[in-house]
């Protein structure tokens, strides 16, 4: 019998960010974990449909997201969601970064993304250690 993969739910209206997101972590972000499915929205009220519905193993929120960012959307489904699943927060700039830390994000990425940064703060994510959005 094989393991059900991890579903990560991508947010941005942009669906190149959203490509840019899933090819960045890739189909398996660390050997430990297996195969992760990727569910993309391109809006926020699939979003709330899916997150609301469960499943949902994390969620990557591009805070760039038009009309709605996905910081203001984190700090929203961190206070409105319990046992609300991790949440990792992609930002434009490094100097956002401490925006993560309001929303309550879980971890935060950085655009361009680097593919090994990005898979590896995933997969630490995945297994359960809060990661601090700005790190001294």
């Amino acid at each position: 019998m094989t393991e059900q993969p991890m579903r990560i739910l991508v947010f941005s209206h942009r669906g190149e960010v959203r490509e840019s997101i899933i090819n960045a972590i890739g189909r398996r972000p660390a050997a430990d974990l297996g195969r992760v499915d990727y569910v993309e929205a391109a809006g926020v009220s699939d979003v709330l449909q899916e997150m609301d519905e469960g499943g949902i193993d994390l969620a990557i929120l591009d805070g760039e997201a038009q009309p709605t960012g996905g910081i203001g959307l984190c700090r929203q489904l961190k206070n409105e969601i319990l046992d609300c699943p991790p949440i990792v927060v992609a930002v434009r700039r490094k100097d956002d970064r401490w925006l993560a830390t309001w929303s309550q994000a879980d971890a935060v990425l950085v655009h361009p993304l680097d593919p090994l940064t990005a898979a590896e703060t995933i997969a630490e994510v995945l297994r359960g250690q809060r990661l601090p959005a700005v790190r001294a």
